[in-house]
């Protein structure tokens, strides 16, 4: 099978390079005139499926709104994985994994491995050292499967972590970047991504990454086109994925508006491509 990262960039090209969340949080349950509850769940991800499927290069449900319904909500998540992957649309699970030895491989396995949750990716989080994601990245590779790395987000809190300068002159957040680079050395496109916030001010070198850029915070958080281009070097925008989430939801339950939306956010980020 090709690389996640050649998979990923082939259907950047052909779809755009926009990552659309389904974020089935109680607020836009309520918006879109569905029950908090596990039918309401279903039928609000039935939607997305159906509007994403075939027609965006990543969909990313975070899995925090699918847990909170308990085993209920787990099955609406697997069914959802399982639609949109038969439909050859890609699935990145945000899941933000982050632990120690045997319980990050268990983490690996069900997100990256071939059972009901298994999915193209999953977003993991290297603050307990990047070493720690060691199972993931070793299953990653031998699943053609990815993962992507948090290294500099949006949240006021992060920065008092992510910030921190070490006797090398890097930041912390610097350094997730580079060691997620040295993952994908030699690599025709790297599976191991990052995440980098589209609100912040500024961003680490992501020169030497060879590798995807998920940006959350797009639309509704404020960022966009602009604050890519301030952010990303212009060598290095073919690798951005834009994550919308409540951009794109905010035009539901109608599947046709959500398709309309999908598309013109498509064309507005098509620069990325060229």
């Amino acid at each position: 099978m090709t690389t996640f990262g050649v998979r990923l960039r082939d259907a950047m090209h052909k779809h755009g390079p926009v990552c659309v969340g389904i974020d089935p949080h109680p607020p836009l349950l309520r918006a879109w005139g569905l029950t908090e509850d596990t039918d309401g769940l279903a039928k609000f991800t039935d939607a997305c499926v159906e509007a994403f499927a075939g027609r965006v290069a990543l969909v990313k449900p975070q899995v925090a709104f699918f847990e909170t319904y308990g085993s209920g909500g787990i099955a609406v998540l697997e069914n959802a994985i399982a639609a949109l992957r038969a439909a050859g649309t890609m699935v990145l699970a945000d899941a933000k994994r982050g632990d120690i030895g045997s319980t990050m491989d268990a983490y690996a396995h069900a997100w990256l491995g071939d059972g009901p949750l298994g999915t193209d990716a999953v977003t993991v989080s290297p603050y307990l050292g990047f070493g720690s994601l060691a199972p993931a990245l070793e299953l990653a590779k031998a699943n053609d499967r990815g993962v992507f790395v948090l290294a500099a987000t949006s949240n006021p809190e992060g920065a008092e972590l992510q910030r921190i300068t070490g006797p090398d002159g890097r930041t912390i957040a610097q350094r997730m970047v580079d060691d997620a680079a040295a993952a994908n050395v030699g690599a025709e496109f790297g599976s191991v991504g990052v995440v980098i916030g589209a609100t912040l001010t500024e961003a680490p070198d992501l020169s030497a990454l060879n590798g995807p850029i998920l940006m959350p915070g797009v639309g509704a958080q404020g960022g966009g086109a602009d604050s890519i281009r301030n952010l990303v070097p212009a060598g290095d925008l073919g690798a951005v994925l834009p994550n919308v989430s409540r951009e794109v939801l905010k035009s539901g339950p109608s599947v046709t508006a959500l398709q309309a939306r999908v598309a013109e956010l498509a064309d507005e980020f098509a620069f990325l491509q060229r």
